[in-house]
């Protein structure tokens, strides 16, 4: 269910959409975080830069 907000937060957008620069910048960097996330999935990150576990 939407609140009223993002109805207006919509409308706005639609009257005012980001700038291509802005639209750009964004899927850059959701495209680096999924490259991060698919390297670190299939286990190519080095040992340095992964994460120590203290699991028991």
């Amino acid at each position: 269910m939407l609140n009223p907000r993002h109805f207006l937060r919509m409308a706005k957008w639609a009257r005012n959409p980001p700038s291509e620069k802005r639209v750009l910048l964004v899927f850059g960097v959701v495209a680096i975080c999924l490259a991060i996330g698919g390297l670190d999935y299939f286990g190519v990150f080095p040992d340095w830069m992964a994460v120590n576990s203290h699991k028991p």
